[in-house]
């Protein structure tokens, strides 16, 4: 899925960084030598909850690795935790062929009040999760480091600045936070975020960024499956366009398999039409050599409303118990990809 990541693309050779050395050799470097597929992963089963600090255990993550390295190259991580510290683990003492985007998990460090579902914050709120953001880049530093051989790219940080999230960050804390992690990683640094800002607000984080990452879901934006890709496509150039001289990747697409109507009519999720979104996502991905990560690897019961059908809950190519959904089944049919025991 390095193809899908937006296989960084042909874009990767003119990057240019204002400030630091560019970091171009290294991703030119990477998709030469490691061309494949990439997925979001969190591990999280039932009775997990990164909120409660529930992990998965050393056990249960070697399991979804070991899934995931017969048919991905490379996975995301949303954030420095001991999931992702225990991933890395994993990754290193199987010998595991897999590469990361590592990221940090930011707090809101002001309120928003577009925040559809309410993110105003107490003045001591905020401070505290400046220091907590802070601690979180250092921790993601220190991982990517200690790390350097999986570790092939850092996010400073995921959805913090679109318009309805609920973890705002200025955008002159953004750049700050990159500038002080490309001065501490030897990696590539980028910012993932939904498509809109890009072309906007975040014009000055872009310039410090060696690129820039995109997430594009026609679902939530009420987009009928049969347009999905050619919207999905329209995001994408919409930000490519925009920055004709920076590598841009997708760093979320998908499609959840159920809902109970909270942001997506019930109709619109379900397991036929995650597997004709994503077949098409992949196709388009490779053949346009655009470096693509699907959302996500597995389904993760703790998230979203106590609902079971909350659509949070169902984005995962994988069921909580691990054996694959329709367009896994699919993908697996066409020989494109294969699973542990597979021929």
């Amino acid at each position: 899925m390095w193809a899908r990541i937006g296989a960084f693309g042909t874009r990767m050779a003119t990057i240019n960084m204002p400030s630091l050395p560019s970091k171009r050799p290294l991703i030119e470097q990477f998709i030469s030598q490691n061309p494949g597929r990439a997925i979001c992963y969190s591990g999280y089963r039932a009775g997990q909850d990164p909120r409660q600090k529930i992990y998965p255990s050393y056990a249960e993550i070697r399991e979804d690795l070991l899934i995931l390295a017969q048919s991905w190259s490379v996975i995301r991580l949303y954030d420095p935790s001991q999931h992702a510290e225990t991933t890395l683990q994993v990754i290193r003492a199987e010998g595991l062929a897999l590469k990361v985007l590592l990221g940090a998990d930011l707090a809101a460090e002001v309120s928003n009040p577009n925040c559809p579902w309410g993110a105003e914050f107490s003045d001591k709120t905020l401070r505290a999760n400046r220091r907590t953001n802070s601690a979180n880049i250092d921790r993601m530093i220190a991982l990517a480091n200690q790390y350097a051989d999986s570790v092939i790219a850092v996010s400073i940080g995921n959805e913090a600045s679109v318009e309805w999230t609920d973890h705002m960050v200025p955008v002159n804390k953004l750049v700050a936070y990159a500038r002080r992690v490309k001065q501490a990683v030897p990696q590539p640094v980028t910012f993932c975020e939904n498509y809109v800002p890009w072309t906007s607000k975040l014009a000055p984080l872009a310039a410090e960024l060696d690129f820039i990452s995109v997430h594009t879901y026609p679902v939530w934006e009420n987009v009928a499956l049969d347009h999905a890709l050619a919207y999905t496509q329209q995001n994408y150039r919409s930000v490519a366009d925009h920055y004709p001289n920076q590598p841009v990747v997708i760093t979320e697409a998908g499609w959840p398999t159920a809902s109970n109507g909270r942001g997506i009519e019930p109709p619109n999720a379900s397991a036929a039409a995650q597997a004709q979104y994503c077949q098409q996502l992949l196709a388009w991905s490779q053949e346009e050599k655009i470096l693509t990560f699907v959302f996500e690897a597995f389904d993760e019961p703790w998230k979203g409303s106590p609902d079971p059908l909350e659509p949070e809950k169902h984005w995962g190519l994988f069921y909580v118990d691990r054996t694959p959904k329709p367009v896994m089944q699919n993908i697996l049919e066409k020989g494109r990809m294969r699973l542990p025991g597979a021929p």
